[in-house]
C-alpha cells in the first residue's frame, strides 16, 4: 500500500485546513453540550426535590394520624427498683406499686472436686434425667418431658456441662472454679415456681454427685448436689391489690405498660403515664424543618440573580407553580379546631418562605391538646379545610405518585437529556462525514496538482534544453 500525506503534492497543509473546517461544522455542540449540563443539573434537583416532598408527606403524616397523638411516656418515681415503658396501646394513667417479692430461679451446685476430674471409669456409661416442674407442694410435680443426657464416666465437670447445656433441658449448667477445686452449678433457665427442676441419675454412681430429687434431702447418698435458691414467683400489688408473676418483667398487667421489678420496695413506687408531649413537639419540628427544607431548595432553585449565577430552574414553570402552591397551602386556614392557621400554633412563615417554630407560642397551644390535634388532624372531606396534616400530606403524595408533578417533570427531563444527547450524535456524524468528503476532496485537489507541478517541471527542463547553446 502506498504511504501518502495529504499536502505533499500541492503544497497546502491539508489536515489544518480541513480541522478548522470540520471545527466549524462541530460549533453547534457548544450550546447542546451547555444545554446538557444544565439538564443534568434540573434533573440532579428534581430527584432531591422529589425526595424532600416525600419527607415532608411522612412528617405531615405522623401529624395527620391519631397514632402521632397518642404516644404515652411513663414515668416512675424509683425507677432502680421498678423500671416502666409504654407502647402506643397505653392510656393516661397513675398508679402505685408495692414489690415485696422478687422472681428467681432455682440453683443447685454439686460437691467440690478437684479441677477436670472424670466422673468414673473409663468404660462406664449413664444418664442424667432433667424434669422442669414445680416443688411448690414440697414434692416435685412434672411439668412437661423429661430430657436424657447421656454422660460417660470420662466426662469432667466441663464436659459434662457442655452436653447439658446443648440438650436444652430447661437448666442451665455452669462450672465453677476456685481454691484448686470446681464444681457445677445449675439454673433454672426462667424464674418462677414453675420453673424448678428434678435430676436423676442412672447408670453409675459417678453420675450421683450431679443428682438432686428432693428438696430437703438431695439423695439418700451424701454426694448429691444442695440446693442453693428454690425458684419462686415475684409477689407485688398495685393500689393495693396483689399481684404474682413467675417473671420480674410484668407485661399487660396494666395495658400497654411493661413493669420491669428489679428491686423489693420499702414504700410505694409511683408510676405514671401521660401524653408524650415530647414526642409531639418532635414530630411538629420535623415538619416544620421538612418543609423549610423543600422550601430553601425551590427557592434556590428559581432565584434570579441580575449578572451572576441564578438558579437552575430560574423561570421553570413547573417549579415556580409548585413553590407557590406549597406557600399557599401552608398560609391557608382549617376548619374543626379552635385554631385555624399553623401560624397561632407557633409555625411562623418567614420572608424567605421557610416555616420557624415559635416554641413560645408551641407550648401555650399544647395546654388546649384536643384543638392543636384537630388543626393537623381533622377530615373535612375537603381538602381546602383539612387539618394541616392531611392538607399537607395529601398534596405531597400527588406530586410523587405515578403520574404526578414532580414525577412527571422529571421524567420530561429525561427525555430533554436523550434528546439533547441524540442531536449531539448527528452533529458528530454530520461532522464526520463532511471531514471524510474534504478529505476526499483535497486528496483529488492534492493528486491533481502533483501532476501538473510534473508536467511543469518537464516542460521547464525541456525549454532549458531547447535553449541550451549549440556545442
Amino acid at each position: 500500500m502506498a504511504i501518502s500525506s495529504p499536502g505533499v503534492g500541492s503544497g497546502l497543509d491539508v489536515n489544518s485546513i480541513v480541522t478548522q473546517l470540520v471545527a466549524i461544522e462541530k460549533q453547534p455542540l457548544q450550546p447542546l453540550q451547555t444545554k446538557a449540563s444544565t439538564l443534568q443539573t434540573q434533573l440532579s434537583l428534581y430527584g432531591m426535590i422529589q425526595s424532600q416532598v416525600s419527607a415532608l408527606g411522612d412528617a405531615a403524616d405522623a401529624l395527620a394520624q391519631s397514632a402521632g397523638w397518642s404516644a404515652q411516656v411513663a414515668t416512675s418515681s424509683n425507677p432502680a427498683a421498678v423500671n416502666v415503658s409504654a407502647s402506643s396501646a397505653a392510656s393516661s394513667t397513675a398508679f402505685s406499686l408495692s414489690v415485696t417479692q422478687l422472681a428467681r430461679a432455682q440453683t443447685t451446685g454439686s460437691q467440690n472436686v478437684g479441677i477436670d476430674t472424670v466422673l468414673g471409669a473409663s468404660t462406664d456409661t449413664g444418664n442424667l434425667t432433667i424434669d422442669v416442674g414445680s416443688w411448690a407442694t414440697g414434692s416435685f410435680v412434672a411439668g412437661g418431658s423429661p430430657v436424657t443426657v447421656a454422660l460417660t464416666g470420662s466426662d469432667t465437670l466441663t464436659t459434662a456441662a457442655n452436653k447439658i447445656n446443648a440438650a436444652s433441658a430447661g437448666v442451665t449448667a455452669t462450672v465453677l472454679r476456685s481454691g484448686g477445686q470446681e464444681r457445677l452449678v445449675f439454673q433454672s433457665r426462667t424464674t418462677g415456681v414453675a420453673a424448678g427442676f428434678r435430676i436423676a441419675s442412672s447408670g453409675f454412681s459417678g453420675l450421683d454427685s450431679l443428682s438432686f430429687t428432693n428438696q430437703s434431702n438431695p439423695l439418700a447418698s451424701s454426694s448429691g448436689m444442695v440446693l442453693g435458691q428454690s425458684g419462686i414467683n415475684a409477689v407485688a400489688s398495685l393500689n393495693g391489690v396483689g399481684i404474682e408473676s413467675a417473671s420480674n418483667t410484668l407485661t399487660n398487667v396494666v395495658p400497654g405498660l411493661t413493669l420491669q421489678l428489679a428491686q423489693v420496695t420499702t414504700a410505694p413506687v409511683q408510676i405514671t403515664v401521660a401524653q408524650d408531649q415530647t414526642a409531639i413537639q418532635k414530630n411538629i419540628q420535623t415538619f416544620a424543618e421538612a418543609y423549610s427544607t423543600l422550601s430553601t431548595t425551590l427557592t434556590n432553585s428559581t432565584k434570579y440573580v441580575p449578572g451572576g449565577k441564578s438558579g437552575a430552574l430560574q423561570g421553570d414553570s413547573t417549579t415556580v407553580g409548585l413553590q407557590n402552591l406549597l406557600r399557599s397551602i401552608v398560609g391557608s386556614s382549617s376548619t374543626g379546631s379552635a385554631y385555624s392557621r399553623l401560624s397561632e400554633v407557633g409555625l411562623e412563615q418567614q420572608a424567605d418562605g421557610s416555616l420557624k417554630l415559635n416554641t413560645t407560642k408551641l407550648t401555650t397551644s399544647m395546654t388546649d391538646m384536643s384543638n392543636l390535634k384537630n388543626l393537623f388532624a381533622t377530615d373535612n372531606s375537603n381538602n381546602a379545610t383539612n387539618g394541616f396534616g392531611l392538607k399537607v400530606r395529601d398534596f405531597a403524595r400527588g406530586l410523587v405518585k405515578f403520574d404526578g408533578a414532580v414525577v412527571n417533570k422529571s421524567t420530561a427531563i429525561q427525555g430533554a437529556i436523550t434528546r439533547n444527547s441524540s442531536e449531539q450524535d448527528r452533529v458528530n456524524q454530520r461532522a464526520a462525514l463532511v471531514e471524510t468528503q474534504l478529505r476526499k476532496q483535497y486528496s483529488a485537489l492534492d493528486a491533481q496538482m502533483a501532476k501538473m507541478n510534473a508536467l511543469g517541471s518537464y516542460v521547464t527542463a525541456q525549454l532549458a534544453q531547447w535553449n541550451k547553446p549549440a556545442a
